[in-house]
C-alpha cells in the first residue's frame, strides 16, 4: 500500500487500529519526495530531521487512550505554505530578503496543528510575499504542476496545492488574499478552502494584505478540509481581527441531505472569453447538483467587473504599508550603502522580485497625498458594494456556484510579459476575499488537455458548513478527486 496517497481520514483509521505506525507513514512520504520533488519542486525547505522528531514524539502518544479518536492529525505529515512562522525554521516567503530569517516565534494556525502532533514535512514555496497567481514570482524557483510539468500550478499558494497533488504531503496550508487557495487547487486537482475573514487567526502569518489574508486548507478531499478546518479554526487574542465566534464542528455537515438546498448562479461569472471547456464542466456539475436536489437559482453580482482595480488598489495599498519594514536593518538580508538611506536602497532594490516592486510601487502611488481620495478612498466605497451585492445575493440563495478560474492552467512563462493577463486569472475569487465571505474549489472535470477545472461554492459569512455540505455531496456524486497526475 502507498500510504503517501492516502487522505487523512484514512490513514488516522489505520494507525487507530495499529495496522501502521507513524513512522511508516513519514518513510512513505518521503520516499516520494525523493522521488518527484526534483520535477515538482514544491518546497523551498524540506524539513525530514524534523519531521523525525515529531514522528517519534507522535508515534509515543499513537494508540494511548486519550489519543485515539480524538487527535485527527496526531503522526499525519503537512506541508506548510512558506509565509507562516515556523519557530526555529527558516520562512522566507520565497523572497531573497528573508532567505535567512528564523523566526523566534510559531504563527497560531501552525501552534495548533502542533498541539495535535503533526510532523512538518517542509515548507511550500510560493509567489514571493503571496504576490501572484502562477508561483513563478518565487525568489527561488518556478514550481511545476504535477498535471503538465511545463505548466503553472497556480499562485500563490502553487507549492502548496502542487504538494498535495503530487502526493508529497497529506495536506497542507495555505493563504488567501485574492484566490491564492482556491486557484491554484483549482489548476492542481485537490481541493482548496478560503474559510471567513477572521474564522482562522493571522497571528505569524507574513502580512500581505491584512485585511484580505487568510489562513486555510488544502486537502485531497472534502472531508480533509473539514477536519483541518477544525483545528485550525478559532478566536485568537494575538490577532485583533480575529472573530470572536466559536467555531463549530466542522465534519459534522459532512453527509447531510443537499436537497432543496438554493444554488445561486451569478450571470456576471459566466462572461464573454471564458474558456469553452471550463464553462461547459460547470454547466454539467450545476445540472450534477440539480440531480442531487439542490434549487438553482439566478443571481446577480452587479459590482463584479470592478473587483479587479479594487482589489488591486487596496492590496496594494496594504502591501505598500506592511512591506516597509524590511529595510534591512532588524532582520532579514542586508546589503552594503554608504550611507543609511543608500543601505535601505541597496537592500530593497536587491531583495524584492519585479512583482513586489511593482506592487509597491502602485500602493505607494493610491495612498500618497492628492490621489488617496480618487483611489484608496474610492476603491474601499467600491467594496462595500461588492459585499452588499453577496448580502442580497444570499436572500436568495444558500450557497453560490460559480468557475473557480476562467481558464485551466496555462504554460509556465506564457504570461509572465503582461501582469494585467496575470491578474485576470484571479477575476471568479477575488470577490469572496473582498466581501470576507468564505468559499471552496473543488475538482469538477478534465480539459482535453488533461488539465484539472475547479468549481467554486461561496458562503454567507462564517457558514462554511454549507458550502462543505454541498461541495461533498458533489465530490461524492462524482470521481474527479480519485483521479492523480501520472508523474
Amino acid at each position: 500500500m502507498e500510504l503517501y496517497r492516502l487522505t487523512i481520514s484514512e490513514i488516522r483509521g489505520l494507525l487507530d487500529r495499529k495496522e501502521i505506525s507513524v513512522p511508516d507513514v513519514i518513510g512513505s512520504v518521503y520516499q516520494r519526495i525523493a522521488a518527484v520533488e526534483d520535477k515538482v519542486k514544491a518546497f523551498v525547505t524540506i524539513t525530514q530531521d524534523k519531521a523525525m522528531e515529531m514522528a517519534a514524539l507522535a508515534q509515543k502518544k499513537a494508540g494511548t487512550s486519550e489519543t485515539t479518536g480524538i487527535n485527527p492529525l496526531l503522526g499525519i505529515p503537512l506541508a506548510i505554505k512558506d509565509n507562516m512562522c515556523t519557530k526555529g525554521i527558516r520562512t522566507t516567503c520565497s523572497s531573497k530578503i528573508l532567505s535567512n530569517f528564523i523566526p523566534p516565534y510559531e504563527s497560531t494556525a501552525t501552534t495548533r496543528l502542533i498541539d495535535q502532533g503533526y510532523v512538518l514535512t517542509g515548507k511550500t514555496n510560493m509567489d514571493e510575499f503571496a504576490m501572484g497567481s502562477s508561483t513563478e514570482n518565487s525568489g527561488f524557483h518556478v514550481t511545476h504542476n504535477p498535471w503538465d510539468l511545463e505548466c503553472i500550478p497556480g499562485g500563490s499558494s502553487g507549492g502548496s496545492a502542487a504538494a498535495v497533488a503530487a502526493d508529497e504531503c497529506i495536506a497542507a496550508l495555505g493563504s488567501d488574499t485574492g484566490g491564492s487557495i482556491r486557484q491554484p487547487a483549482s489548476y492542481c486537482g485537490v481541493v482548496g478552502m478560503k474559510p471567513t475573514y477572521g474564522r482562522v487567526s493571522r497571528y505569524g502569518l507574513v502580512a500581505f494584505a491584512s485585511s484580505l489574508d487568510q489562513i486555510g486548507p488544502i486537502t485531497k478531499n472534502v472531508m480533509d478540509s473539514a477536519i483541518l478546518l477544525n483545528i485550525i479554526s478559532g478566536h485568537d487574542p494575538m490577532d485583533s481581527t480575529s472573530a470572536p465566534i466559536p467555531a463549530p464542528d466542522f465534519t459534522a455537515a459532512i453527509g447531510r441531505d443537499i436537497k432543496g438546498m438554493r444554488i445561486g448562479i451569478p450571470g456576471e461569472y459566466f462572461i464573454k472569453g471564458m474558456d469553452k471547456e471550463i464553462e461547459e464542466s460547470v454547466k454539467e456539475a450545476i445540472k450534477k447538483l440539480e440531480s442531487l436536489g439542490a434549487i438553482p437559482v439566478e443571481i446577480s453580482l452587479p459590482h463584479t467587473g470592478y473587483a479587479i482595480a479594487t482589489y488591486y488598489i487596496l492590496a496594494t495599498s496594504e502591501a505598500s504599508s506592511n512591506l516597509a519594514r524590511y529595510d534591512g536593518v532588524k532582520y532579514g538580508v542586508r546589503a552594503d550603502g554608504k550611507d543609511l538611506m543608500d543601505m535601505y536602497m541597496e537592500t530593497r532594490s536587491q531583495g524584492f522580485g519585479a512583482e513586489v516592486k511593482r506592487r509597491i510601487m502602485l500602493g505607494t502611488y493610491a495612498l500618497s497625498s492628492g490621489y488617496y481620495d480618487a483611489y484608496y478612498r474610492k476603491a474601499q466605497q467600491v467594496r462595500t458594494l461588492i459585499k452588499k451585492d453577496f448580502e442580497d445575493a444570499f436572500k436568495k440563495a444558500d450557497v453560490i456556484v460559480t468557475p473557480t478560474a476562467p481558464t485551466a492552467a496555462f504554460k509556465i512563462g506564457e504570461k509572465t510579459s503582461d501582469p494585467l493577463q496575470m491578474y485576470l486569472s484571479d477575476i471568479f475569487t477575488i470577490s469572496v476575499n473582498l466581501a470576507g465571505v468564505p468559499a471552496i474549489s473543488v475538482p469538477c472535470g478534465f480539459t482535453s488537455n488533461n488539465l484539472p477545472i475547479g468549481l467554486q461554492f461561496i458562503g454567507k459569512l462564517f457558514d462554511e458548513e454549507s458550502i462543505l455540505r454541498i461541495a461533498y455531496a458533489y465530490e461524492q456524486a462524482t470521481d474527479w478527486h480519485k483521479r492523480k497526475p501520472n508523474l
